[in-house]
């Protein structure tokens, strides 16, 4: 089984580009869904955030995101101490979800943190989606109610596409849905071909 990273900036399409290959049949690992409910349901995660942050995180309803939120997005050392938390926990249990998936030809794994965070070293395989940078802004203002500026920020403190372009092994240029149907196609035959090639 080959393994494939997908990484995208806001607006870019990543989840689009995962759900079209969901269609052809592939499954995919959202590192963002897992780490939520690994932060909820994982008592060694959840021992570790308590220690760190206090046992304000949680509440009788769970996780307290809010009050999360408020510790560590103004604090970079908190957020580093949060990550050192998390992300482990995420690439382990998604090593275990590959075992799961084990005699499919190819899997994906979703996360906008890719190189951030260090998965690119948990897959054989990485892509980028990207986009023009009015339309990311044009999208996303469209689907969250954001202000321009607040997508801006956002955007910012992400890897550009120009690095992106350079650190994955395949990109797709997000510009109409149409384009996409045919780029997710193509790659999805070389993908197969390159888990064929692995198996013998």
């Amino acid at each position: 089984m080959i393994r494939i990273g997908v990484t995208g900036g806001i607006g870019s399409g990543k989840t689009t580009v995962c759900r079209m290959f969901a269609e052809l049949g592939v499954s995919v690992y959202d590192t963002d869904s897992h780490a939520k409910a690994l932060m909820t349901d994982d008592t060694d995660v959840r021992a570790g955030i308590v220690e760190a942050f206090g046992e304000r995180s949680y509440t009788a309803e769970g996780l307290d995101r809010a009050y999360l939120a408020s510790q560590v997005f103004t604090d970079g050392e908190r957020l580093e101490r949060l990550n050192s938390i998390v992300h482990p926990a995420v690439k382990a249990d998604f090593r275990r979800w590959c075992g799961l998936h084990a005699d499919e030809e190819y899997v994906l794994l979703e996360s906008a943190i890719l190189f951030d965070a260090g998965f690119e070293h948990e897959v054989d395989l990485t892509l980028a989606v990207v986009a023009p940078h009015d339309l990311r802004v044009e999208r996303t203002c469209r689907r969250s109610g954001l202000t321009v500026a607040q997508v801006e920020s956002r955007m910012a403190n992400q890897i550009s596409d120009r690095q992106l372009r350079s650190l994955a092994d395949y990109t797709i240029e997000n510009m109409s849905l149409e384009s996409l149907h045919d780029d997710v196609g193509r790659l999805d035959r070389i993908f197969r071909d390159e888990a064929r090639k692995k198996r013998e």
